[in-house]
């Protein structure tokens, strides 16, 4: 596997750190909180982030849009352990299947179904800016719409 893969995978893996950080600061009852009225809640947001790696890489793989629906409606969380543990599945799942590419597969262009070509590292580039957007927006819903600054390093 190249240097730069393992580099955006340790990344990944420090952002899904700092989520599971910020989620063991949470009770249940923050998971029904939503601060707009036609956005996620923040329970809605971490399972979003929950399965990002696993969804990600599906369409980096060139996942249809109906595949992409059955994989959406087969995700259950129950509480917050689930959460969790699905971070370090998903994020399994997905290191395991990027350190498997040759040079060449990493170069691949793969279309999603919506018509976007990135390369395979392209799209683990994209993994990357996804998990860290969305583990800003859950800092960012704590801190300002309820008051609850979870104190964790964001960065190593």
């Amino acid at each position: 596997m190249s240097t730069y893969c393992k580099s955006a995978l340790n990344q990944i893996k420090i952002a899904l750190k700092a989520t599971a950080e910020i989620i063991d600061k949470l009770e249940e009852a923050d998971l029904q909180k939503r601060p707009s009225l036609n956005k996620r809640s923040i329970g809605e947001l971490l399972e979003h982030i929950a399965i990002i790696c696993k969804a990600d890489l599906l369409i980096s793989n060139g996942a249809t849009q109906e595949e992409m629906k059955e994989f959406y409606s087969s995700v259950l969380f129950k509480d917050i352990k689930d959460i969790k543990d699905a971070l370090v599945v998903n994020y399994k799942c997905l290191k395991e299947c990027y350190m498997k590419f040759t040079e060449a597969e990493l170069q691949e262009s793969i279309t999603s179904y919506w018509e976007v070509t990135y390369t395979r590292f392209e799209w683990l580039l994209e993994i990357l800016a996804h998990v860290y957007h969305h583990r800003g927006q859950l800092h960012s819903m704590l801190v300002h719409c309820y008051g609850k600054d979870p104190n964790i390093l964001l960065f190593e």
